[in-house]
């Protein structure tokens, strides 16, 4: 009987165990192809818990699902203006600095950022660069420029693309690289420019393909398309691609001289979420060296972390399209939030030229 009673009591411990543990989620609300499952893997074995995770494409995205009532997010992964959006919405938790001895480890460069001074709220992750990923023997064959925005804008180089090119379907993004093509900063906010920079992409939208967030990844990697305005983790992402299938082309990717969109991302915690203590724990393990290097080593991401930076390849640390050298960081800008008013213009604007 007592033998029983025993093995009773044993299997009512295993299952509050189960349940126990089945409650120890921490739930991630971050970009495509933004964290490894090496990455993930690691940390649950070393936190006893499941890391779930939702995706997003464009900062507009995540913004305007949580504005439509999602919950439960523990951590997000916003670029600084999108910090700046959420903060001013009072939607995020302040970090308690107790728990994380690892923001040591951040560069001092990134330690007071406009969107977040004194990194109250927001830590570090990656840094990427929206620039141009090609086909570079397909493009070295047709004799067109890699390093200007005139690839995806100059109908002269167009009428060679048809077809083989893809954008951003980010009004931001989209309008920050036709403002830097045309010598204005991303942040201009001059009616008069912006109708510029409209016309100026709809006369080449004719030539693209399509507006594509993730897809271009694929597309270029297999030869599909032959230019592609994306970021320089995806860039990378196809350029990993293309060359473990052996593909009879090279993919390369660069800064246009004009200029172009430096994002730094960081987790934040959001109000919304129940675990704050896994979020925390989470940060301080993606804080460590190594852990870290993963964003470089296997993403293809810029890295914050100097510690970072010992368990990074010389040849992805040496990749200017990764890390940005002086002169390509001097015509690099940060997108900031505009004010509602601003927001609502750039909103209808964006409207007619998906519609046109």
């Amino acid at each position: 009987m007592k033998a029983l009673q025993a093995s009773v009591v044993a299997v009512l411990l295993a299952v509050l165990a189960m349940l126990a543990h089945a409650e120890d989620v921490l739930y991630l609300y971050i970009w495509n192809t933004y964290l490894s499952d090496d990455t993930v893997q690691r940390f649950e074995v070393q936190c006893r818990c499941r890391l779930r995770q939702d995706f997003y494409s464009d900062n507009e995205e995540m913004l305007a699902k949580l504005e439509a009532g999602a919950v439960g997010y523990d951590l997000l992964v916003p670029t600084g203006n999108a910090v700046e959006t959420l903060l001013r919405k009072n939607a995020l938790r302040p970090l308690d600095k107790r728990k994380l001895p690892n923001l040591k480890n951040i560069k001092a460069e990134f330690h007071n950022p406009w969107y977040d001074p004194g990194m109250l709220y927001a830590v570090p992750y990656a840094t990427t660069v929206t620039l141009l990923g090609y086909n570079a023997t397909r493009l070295a064959e047709l004799g067109l420029p890699t390093d200007s925005w005139a690839l995806i804008f100059e109908p002269r180089h167009l009428e060679k693309l048809k077809g083989k090119v893809t954008v951003l379907n980010s009004q931001r993004e989209l309008m920050a690289a036709a403002m830097k093509y045309l010598g204005y900063s991303v942040q201009e906010s001059d009616p008069a420019r912006w109708d510029e920079a409209k016309r100026l992409i709809l006369r080449a939208k004719p030539y693209w393909a399509t507006f594509s967030n993730s897809t271009y990844i694929k597309d270029l990697a297999i030869g599909n398309i032959w230019v592609a305005h994306g970021y320089s983790s995806d860039m990378f992402r196809a350029q990993q691609d293309a060359q473990e299938a052996k593909r009879p082309f090279a993919i390369g990717f660069r800064t246009p001289k004009e200029g172009a969109v430096l994002a730094v991302d960081s987790f934040v915690l959001h109000k919304s979420g129940r675990r704050p203590d896994l979020a925390h724990q989470f940060i301080q393990f993606m804080l460590e060296g190594a852990n870290a290097a993963d964003v470089s080593s296997l993403i293809g991401a810029g890295n914050p972390n100097a510690a970072a930076m010992p368990y990074i390849s010389p040849e992805i640390a040496g990749n200017p399209g990764i890390f940005p050298p002086p002169d390509d960081l001097r015509r690099l800008e940060m997108l900031r939030d505009f004010d509602p008013k601003t927001r609502r213009l750039l909103s209808r604007m964006w409207t007619e030229i998906k519609v046109r």
